[in-house]
Formats: C-alpha cells, structure tokens, sequence
C-alpha cells in the first residue's frame, strides 16, 4: 500500500503528464560549443596594454606588439615576457608569422626578428615601419619613410610613390601585395602600383585592413564597413544595413571554419555567410577598441585591444554540465545565512576572487524561486544535496516570517546585525522632504524605520513588504509542498502559508505592516483594485495573485473557508474580469515584473483549479500574457506556458537562450545603443530605450526575467555578480517536464 506522500506525488504526475505538450517532444542535451573570455593584460602600464598586433608562433605561443613593445605569453603562469632589450623598447606596430614560423615585427625604429634569445634587430633599416608581410620568399615592411623588401638574405629599398599611412600589407597570393592605407588600397605588382580609391571600387577610402575569405574573395575593411572585391572589380559590401553592427572596422580576419571576424572600435562581428554575432563589453573584450586577432590550433580568438589582449576561447559542453556548472557559481558566492540567496558584491569590478554578501528588497522573492529550481532539481534526480538545498531555503523564508513576531507579516529580507551597510537605510523625512516626494507619488508610504532588530538581537529586518514578495513566496511553497516535503514537513509548510494568507485576509486582502497600515505594494482588496484609478495598472495581476494564494491554501489544508473567499472574489467582484485581461499591454503600464509575477502566480490556478469555466478563464489570461511574452525568447516564460496552458510549442528558441548564455555572470554594463545595425525604439515599455530586435543572450546583460531584454542599455559596470537562478529555474523546470532530456 503506497503511503500518502508517494500517491500524491503519483498523482500529480498523472494529471501533469496528462497536459497536452508535456513530455510530447524533448530537446536531447548533447554537446554543444560554449564560448567565453579570458582576459589577458599585459601589465599595469597604459602603454603595455596598447597592443596593435598579435601573432601566434607554430609552438602556439601567443606574441603580441604594444606601444611599449613587442612581448610573449607564458601561458602557464599567464604572464607576458618582453621580447625587446629596455634600451630598443617602444612603440611595435605589426606583427606576422612567415612561412618558416619565423616572428617579424615591425617597431618605431625598424624590423625585428625572433631569435632563440628573443628579438633581434634588423640591420640597415632605422625608420619607423608601421605593416609588414611574408610570402614564401619575400617579407616586406613599409612605413612612412621607404618601402623594404627582403629576398635572398638580403634586404633592399623599393623606390615606389604611395600613401605614406600605412595600416596593413598582405600577399595576393600571386608575387604581389594589397597595401591598406589611409588614403586607399594599392595593388602592387612588379614595378606597377595600382591604387583603389574612388566609390566604384571602396566604401571609402580609409582602409585599415585586407584578408581572403574562403571563396577567394577580398574583404576591404574600413571606414563604412566591408568592400568585397574579386577580379579588379568591386562586388559587394557589407554595412550596418545588411548587418554589420559598427562602420569603424579595424581589422578582419578568416577565422576557423571560414567564419570572418571584423574588428571595430566598438567590438567584435563574426559572420558565418549567413548570421551575424556580435561580441563587445568587458564581458568579452578587455575593451572594444579591436585592433587585430589571429587563432591558435585550438580556434581560440586572441584578440588585441586598446586594454590588453582578450582570448574567446570554447569548450564543449552539455546543458546538464553548464548547470553544475552555474550550481557551483551559485553554492559558492550567493547564498547567505539564513540561507538568502541573491547576487553578490564584487568588491574589486569583475573579480569575483574578492567579494561580499548583500541584501536586496526582493531577497524573499528571489530564494523563493531558487527553492522552487531546487525542487525541480530533487524531483527530477532524487538528488539529496537539492533536497537540502531546498529544505534550507524554506527554512530562510519561514524565519523571515517569524522574525517578524507577528501572526503572519512577512519581512522583506533580513541582514546580520553586525552589518553596517544595507541597500536601502532607515532615513529620515522632514515635512518639507515629504510632502515633495509625496506629491510625485502620493501611493508611497512615509516609511522611515525600515529596519528593525530581532527579538535576539542577531538580526534586523526589513518591512514594507511587497506583493512581489509574497507571490514569490508561494510559488516556492507550492513546489516544495508538491515535490520535496515529507508528511512532516507538508505540515510546517501548510501551517506557514495559512499564517500568511490568514494574515492577509484578516486585514482585508492588504498585507498590514506593524504599523497597522498595508506596505506600499501588497494590495489585493476589491476596493483598491476595482474602484481606485490609482490601482487601476495592478488590477490585473493582483488578482491572480490573491486568487493563487487562496487556491495554494486550499490545496495545502483542505479547508473550504479558503475556496469561499475565492469564490467570493469571483461572483461578488467580478475578479474574474480582472483575470481575463491581466496582461497589461498599455506601454506606460507594462513591465516586465509583472510578466514575471504572472508567471508565478500561474501554475498554482492551472493545477489546482477544476472547475472547467474557471480554467478557461485562466487559460484565457496565459494567452494573453504568453502572447505579449514570446517574443522575449525567454526559457522560463517558454515552459511556463507550454507546461500550464497545456499548448505545444516549439522550444527551439527557449534551447537555443539556455545554450547561449554566457558563462560568465558578471553584470557587466552592456551598451547596444551605439549599434548600427539596430535601431532604437520605445517598445514594448516606453520609459527605456530599447533595441528594434531582442538580440541573442549573449549580447545582452545578465538579467533575471523580470527584467527587460529589449533595453538597450544594461548592468552595473561588473560591481555585482548573477545567482544564475534565471537560468537554472528554466532548465530544471524543462528538466522535470521534460522539454529537456538528461544528458547522453
């Protein structure tokens, strides 16, 4: 005979597995091509991190030319090893890697060659060369004061008119050479020097860089993007109207694959012949001032910048390792005692070897669904470390209830008090302040004792709770309820919810501060909703919130008295109305918080609600909302939908979020809003700028869901660090629905 936490959980696999869509189709995890950065500064200097050029030897050793000189990684203690005695050292310009693997560097005061003892200076050349190139039997170096060519042992000056801003050189493969200059490409061949200049054969005529690409073909860059040339004849070109993101190209490289990179000022654009990828911010360059790149054996992409040298390597990996991998990430820096768990403090921008804890309004809502990805994860693996994890986060957010000492007021979150920072202080108003601030935004409470001590002293807590908290709340404890707590512990977690929701119903569907008055946000009453044009923008979502409450309390205790005030919500106030059209679509009303919101709010209705005229109505409203979200590409809102409306979709994009966020979860400060291949625009939420198209996740900054992908401008300058639970509560939601299969 099955006990009753085992039929339970038969059950609710029954009915979930039952939903048109679930577990139909399912991504299998295989291998895929993670990309990601490593930096590589050359020193503490400005002018060693100026770098110009790099190389990489046949012994793959990295080289790179900087204002201070020409230097070689030691890759094992990744540090670099100047190449140039003090007394030579200065400004290189160019580096390249003859056909021997031989290194030639082109420097203020002439060539330089690599010998076993480091560079050797080349005779009887003493003039700055800025480009220099190599064929099988010839290198060439150029500059502003002679033209050199080196054949036999033996170096000699070519007489030829050119323009003297020399920028880059390379062999057209037929004895000849392409010369980029400021004021044209010449084609030189023998003793005739051919110059491209004119609008029929150039975008312009500042040309920075030349390569080959698979197909034989001549990519120009510079000044207005990419001329691409074949037999004498200009072809075509690429712009930011086709796609190029920045008309500042500085250099373009074939790349493995036959992918081409394209340096700009402003970052780093591959094109695979058909897709363009963009990478720029500290997130994978050390600055986005690119100047040029080449590739080792491995297809790793060193980068030389205005900052130092960037490598974007990759690993192959599946779903299921990234996830250990954001796990760790998570483990290791972002849960705090009580068991909180939020983003942390970088205290040195991006170095996430010296960070601290801190606090954050939302830390309830956000460990809330960091305890439901655990019970996702436990019910998907039976793996007991989820099972712990989650048991600690519930703890964590019931003390945040009991802290309060108070039948069912909920803080926001709680610090040590041994801390003498938090994110938002007590503060204190005169009138004058006030009644300023007030008449900007009469709803707001005069709140100035924002923390309070504990009963014992080791804590204080924060009030003035919000909806948001309260909602996140719930979504935790119904997962939890559902798929990790024993017989004992469903009874801790029946007797927490009733506490709170009793709490909130005893104060009229508000959720009263110890002031007696309810906090600025957790309105849930009819009056408020239905009749106050100030709330009028929360109406919608607020009750489906209150109405997921209620139904959560039911599901948990049995006990009508909670379906008779569900019910009362529908028949007496119409909530019902309010549901339908929950997703509000306005553009100074809409955010993506409340997208967010809704999305938890959801599945407690569509799994507990069986009366059919109800779920219609919820139906009805996920399809509003899905319809304003699907857009965003977003994992989470993707499973959501598909495993609670019960309506089968293509999860391609969803897979493809989840595969292409990047590893790193810095917040990065991520500026699309110099991109040219985008255009800016008020939608879908008019009080930012936004991009015209949602740009994959690893364009964007690191953000959770009740952010706003489209923004154009994001992040806090690498000052914090993500949890990754934006990523981990889709993939374990995929996982345990399975719209994602274990890895292979």
């Amino acid at each position: 005979m099955k006990n009753a936490s085992s039929w339970l959980l038969i059950s609710l696999w029954f009915f979930l597995t039952a939903i048109p869509g679930v577990s139909q189709d399912r991504f299998n995890d295989s291998p895929f091509d993670q990309e990601y950065h490593e930096a590589y500064p050359i020193g503490d200097g400005r002018e060693m991190n100026d770098v110009r050029a790099v190389a990489i030897d046949p012994a793959g050793l990295v080289w790179a030319a900087t204002k201070a000189g020409v230097y070689q990684l030691d890759t094992g203690s990744k540090t670099w090893i100047s190449q140039m005695s003090p007394a030579e050292a200065g400004p290189a310009f160019d580096l390249i890697v003859d056909p021997k693997g031989e290194i030639w560097a082109a420097a203020w005061n002439g060539v330089y060659h690599s010998t076993p003892n480091g560079m050797e200076k080349v005779k009887g050349i003493e003039q700055p060369i800025a480009a220099i190139g190599a064929t099988g039997d010839e290198i060439i170096a150029i500059g502003p004061d002679g033209w050199w060519s080196y054949k036999n042992g033996i170096w000699s000056r070519k007489e030829l008119s050119y323009c003297r801003s020399v920028r880059r050189v390379l062999t057209d493969k037929q004895g000849g050479w392409w010369i980029a200059t400021s004021n044209g490409l010449y084609h030189q061949t023998g003793s005739d020097l051919i110059l491209l200049q004119n609008e029929d054969a150039l975008l312009s005529s500042d040309v920075h860089d030349v390569a080959y690409a698979d197909d034989g073909r001549l990519w120009i860059g510079g000044l207005g993007g990419i001329t691409i040339y074949q037999d004498n004849q200009r072809l075509s070109a690429l712009t930011p109207e086709n796609g190029l993101p920045s008309v500042f190209v500085r250099s373009v490289t074939q790349g493995p694959n036959g992918r081409m990179w394209i340096g700009t000022e402003n970052g780093l654009a591959r094109l695979d012949g058909k897709d363009w990828s963009w990478r720029h911010s500290r997130r994978w360059l050390l600055s986005d001032d690119v100047r040029e790149l080449a590739f080792d054996a491995d297809g790793t992409a060193w980068i030389a910048t205005a900052n130092g040298v960037s490598a974007i390597k990759h690993r192959s990996m599946t779903l299921a390792q990234k996830a250990n991998y954001f796990d760790r990430i998570c483990q290791a820096r972002h849960v705090r005692e009580p068991g909180l768990v939020e983003k942390c403090l970088l205290t040195t921008p991006g170095d996430t070897s010296s960070w601290q804890p801190r606090d954050d309004d939302n830390d309830g809502q956000y460990t809330a669904m960091y305890l439901t990805m655990e019970s996702f994860r436990y019910a998907a693996t039976r793996d007991p470390r989820a099972k712990a994890n989650a048991k600690r986060a519930f703890e964590a957010l019931r003390f945040l209830q009991t802290v309060t000492e108070t039948p069912g007021f909920v803080a926001r979150t709680v610090i040590p008090s041994t801390w003498n920072r938090m994110a938002d202080p007590n503060v204190t108003w005169t009138d004058q302040e006030w009644a300023d601030n007030y008449v900007q935004s009469p709803r707001e409470k005069r709140v100035e004792k924002r923390w309070r001590p504990s009963h014992d002293g080791k804590w204080l807590w924060k009030g003035d709770t919000s909806s948001d908290e309260i909602t996140g709340y719930m979504f935790g404890y119904l997962f939890y309820y559902d798929l990790v707590a024993d017989q004992a512990e469903r009874k801790i977690v029946a007797k927490h919810v009733t506490n709170i929701v009793d709490y909130i119903i005893a104060g009229g569907l508000v959720m009263k501060d110890i002031d007696g008055k309810h906090t600025r946000w957790a309105v849930w009453a009819p009056e408020k909703l239905n009749h106050d044009p100030d709330w009028a923008a929360e109406r919608g979502v607020n009750s489906v919130e209150i109405l997921s409450f209620l139904k959560l309390a039911e599901h948990v205790t049995g006990d009508k008295r909670y379906q008779k005030e569900y019910r009362k919500l529908f028949e007496e106030h119409k909530y019902g109305e309010n549901v339908r059209r929950a997703k509000t679509l306005g553009l100074a009303w809409r955010t993506h918080i409340d997208d967010e919101l809704l999305a938890l709010a959801y599945p407690c209705l569509m799994l507990y609600e069986k009366d059919k005229s109800l779920r219609q109505i919820y139906r009805e409203s996920m399809d509003r909302w899905y319809g304003a979200v699907k857009d965003d590409c977003s994992p989470f809102f993707d499973f959501v939908y598909q495993a609670f409306a019960g309506q089968h979709l293509n999860l391609k994009n969803a897979l493809f979020a989840l595969r292409d966020t990047p590893l790193d979860l810095i917040r990065w400060r991520i500026d699309n809003s110099q991109r040219e291949d985008i255009t800016l625009v008020r939608r879908p939420e008019i009080e930012r700028l936004q991009t015209s198209r949602l740009l994959p996740p690893s364009e964007r900054c690191t953000m959770r869901w009740d952010n706003n992908p489209w923004d154009a401008v994001e992040g806090d300058g690498g000052h914090t660090e993500s949890d990754g639970v934006f990523w981990l509560l889709p993939y374990w939601v995929g996982r345990y629905y399975g719209f994602v299969a274990p890895p292979e």
